[in-house]
């Protein structure tokens, strides 16, 4: 098989691979439950794969439904040569007839195969996926990426992948409007990086998302702090006229609280305090402009007004929208220089 496919000498403690980068091997571990990244990562594999053997014979097995001797037979050298990708699905739910066929095939494997194990998490088949980190195989690890960091650096990173440009602010306006699912905010880099003929704004994403629960109630979030409340407000009730929940508005509120509360508690340069709080150093220094408006005691009473609106607005209180608007109105008078 191609030289990419043949196993590589790995210590069990260098296994651990990327899923943007992961290369093909005689065995390769897929596992996590970010079913997106798994996707991208066994997708990945595939097409290098086909790449270096064009008539590659490609096979699925699910583990759950695992018939004994399957592996065996799909991995067995082809009469005419050709190169072997087998992927196997539903890991995590393995029978035991497919552990059993598994671990005997990770101690043995075939030079001329790729095995591609998609295991999705939980305790069962930890002895199998101990054997494959054992033997130094690679392992592509998909957790979710629940930080905002970890989704800014996604976004970078998948623009840079596709030699595109997009501004820091726009980065964040769209981690703001989609990220709250990983695939749809993959579809919008790829819609953006497609359609866009220039570097990618802030101004170009509004265009396109704007429209966003999740945008406006940043957009809201963003015009209380600035202590612009007419503007916070309008957008705040037009967001509610429209069906926006109230939940996520004050969420968004919360979430900048928090990051100007964080930094105006650090010490130290931007980058410094980015790599303590671990977050991007651009947005530490946007937190230091933002601190610079703030009192401690405005920043105390804005955060506590934030907090009753949260609990109001999940089930303390009849009229949530007011819970709402109240804090809206308190984070923009305890703005100073408004």
């Amino acid at each position: 098989m191609a030289a990419a496919q043949k196993r590589e000498t790995r210590s069990p403690a260098s296994n651990a691979a990327s899923w943007r980068d992961v290369t093909p091997a005689q065995i390769v571990l897929v596992t996590g439950p970010e079913e997106y990244l798994g996707i991208r990562a066994m997708d990945r594999v595939r097409s290098q794969v086909r790449t270096a053997a064009p008539d590659v014979e490609l096979s699925r097995i699910n583990a759950a439904g695992y018939e004994p001797g399957a592996l065996t037979m799909q991995v067995s050298p082809s009469l005419f040569g050709e190169s072997k990708l087998i992927e196997v699905e539903s890991v995590e739910a393995m029978n035991e007839a497919f552990l059993a066929d598994a671990l005997d095939y990770v101690q043995h494997p075939e030079p001329d195969a790729v095995v591609v194990l998609r295991h999705a998490g939980g305790a069962r088949g930890k002895k199998l996926l101990d054997a494959v980190k054992k033997g130094g195989w690679p392992v592509v690890d998909c957790q979710p990426l629940k930080k905002d960091a970890d989704k800014i650096s996604f976004v970078t990173a998948e623009f840079k992948t596709a030699g595109r440009r997009i501004n820091q602010d726009a980065v964040q306006a769209l981690v703001n409007a989609v990220g709250a699912d990983l695939s749809e905010l993959a579809a919008a880099c790829s819609q953006l990086i497609a359609d866009a003929t220039t570097t990618v704004t802030s101004e170009t994403v509004d265009r396109y998302y704007g429209g966003r629960i999740e945008a406006t109630a940043f957009k809201v979030a963003d015009a209380a702090m600035a202590g612009n409340a007419p503007l916070a407000l309008s957008t705040l009730r037009h967001a509610l006229a429209t069906g926006a929940d109230p939940v996520p508005l004050v969420a968004a509120l919360a979430a900048k609280l928090r990051t100007v509360a964080r930094v105006a508690g650090a010490s130290g340069s931007s980058a410094q305090i980015a790599a303590e709080l671990g977050m991007q150093p651009w947005l530490v220094e946007q937190a230091q402009r933002d601190v610079r408006r703030w009192t401690p005691e405005g920043l105390v009473r804005s955060i506590q007004a934030t907090a009753e609106a949260d609990a109001q607005v999940k089930g303390l209180s009849r009229d949530p929208v007011y819970a709402v608007e109240h804090a809206v109105t308190v984070i923009a008078m305890s703005v100073q220089g408004r």
